[in-house]
């Protein structure tokens, strides 16, 4: 895909099965076994075999191998793995590798995964404790000194500069938050079910790391979850209603940086979702208006607010507004903030659960949703359809 014209991917893939563990704090199992377990379970939502598969994508900051998921899975020959780099801006793009794999005729059926003990295990929200020297890294030497230390404190440097240049306060934020949560407390599989917040308690969870609370950060999950691609065409046959891969992109901005990008024209907004953004509306021939759901990464509620206005679903300094107002249906999961966090690929899972109508939140007539992956770094996106639109 080129930035400055449409690709022919759309139309030619399908998201068929989908398949998570549960989520949690503490599995008490490998994360191996975690990534074993929505494999099966996705390719038994496919109607699948482990015998059918001969793809695997997975993000880099995984460690459980292509190879080893294949044989505990009990898989046979592969002729495509692959993965993608950038923590949570991957998750999308996972989808987008399998899709093209398949497209090309390089793979018949490619299961995308994600698992990890991010809760009980590595913490990412810790911060930056240890890290092997690279040349992407170097970016990280001008801010660590000055106590810039955990992704809380990198995305507050831009969401300050977000609520001083709209002249808004970070109750702005909460309507993302509260949003999550509504939704997160009528979907039993979310580890806040039945435990919706007002704006109250927004403003009034501690400070992590001005203006962001503790309620404007997302959770820390242990779990599984996994993504069953396949040709279109095939797709039709299975059991399940396919999720058509409408768009698929990534997109990096100019003097992009991992969540760092303290140095580009302005900070309030996310040049990299941009690109997306304009890629996906490009390929797909649709705009803001045709989207009946929006899956919105979330790890800290600011970068919700900026990739709606990136997408132009509403103007610069709008998002919390449109947000207030409900004006698109807004992760109807419950989000990495009410749900889990999984590097977004839950999140994949509730936009095919949307346009196969079997969401616990279901929107009626729910036919084209908007996924998107973590932002403030290279990131990625998808538009899921039905089969017939």
């Amino acid at each position: 895909m080129s930035v400055r014209r449409a690709d022919s991917l759309g139309g030619r893939a399908a998201i068929v099965g989908i398949g998570a563990t549960e989520f949690s704090k503490d599995s008490g199992r490998s994360e191996l076994k975690l990534a074993v377990e929505a494999v099966r379970a996705a390719l038994d939502d496919a109607g699948l075999t482990p015998a059918d598969v001969d793809g695997l994508v997975t993000f880099t900051m995984d460690t459980s191998p292509e190879i080893t998921v294949a044989q505990a899975v009990g898989m046979g020959e592969l002729s495509f793995f692959s993965r993608i780099h950038y923590g949570g801006g991957a998750a999308c793009a996972t989808v987008q590798q399998a899709a093209l794999a398949v497209a090309s005729g390089v793979a018949d059926v490619v299961v995308c995964y994600r698992a990890f003990n991010e809760r009980s295990g590595r913490r990412f929200g810790s911060g930056v404790q240890h890290r092997e020297p690279t040349a992407e890294g170097t970016a990280l030497g001008w801010n660590l000194p000055f106590g810039l230390l955990t992704p809380a404190s990198w995305v507050a440097m831009a969401a300050q500069r977000y609520l001083h240049t709209y002249n808004l306060t970070p109750e702005a934020f909460g309507h993302v938050a509260v949003t999550d949560r509504r939704h997160a407390a009528r979907n039993p599989a979310a580890y806040f079910y039945e435990n919706p917040i007002t704006l109250a308690d927004h403003a009034a969870s501690r400070w992590i790391v001005e203006p962001l609370r503790l309620l404007d950060c997302c959770q820390e999950t242990d779990g599984g979850q996994a993504i069953v691609v396949t040709g279109a065409e095939r797709a039709r046959d299975l059991p399940r209603p396919p999720a058509v891969i409408v768009a698929a992109a990534q997109g990096a901005g100019r003097a992009q940086e991992q969540m760092t990008s303290f140095y580009r024209d302005g900070m309030t907004g996310l040049p990299e979702m941009d690109v997306v953004a304009r890629q996906l509306w490009r390929t797909s021939g649709l705009a803001p208006a045709d989207i009946d759901v929006g899956i919105l990464y979330d790890h800290f509620t600011p970068f919700v607010l900026m990739q709606l206005e990136e997408f132009g679903f509403c103007g610069p300094g709008e998002a919390a507004d449109f947000v207030a107002d409900d004006a698109l249906p807004l992760n109807t999961h419950g989000g990495q903030l009410g749900e889990a966090y999984l590097h977004g690929m839950n999140g994949i899972a509730e936009a095919v659960r949307q346009i196969r109508g079997t969401s616990v939140n279901q929107i009626p007539g729910a036919a084209r949703t908007l996924v998107t992956a973590g932002t403030g770094v290279p990131t990625s996106g998808l538009i899921l359809g039905t089969d017939g639109g």
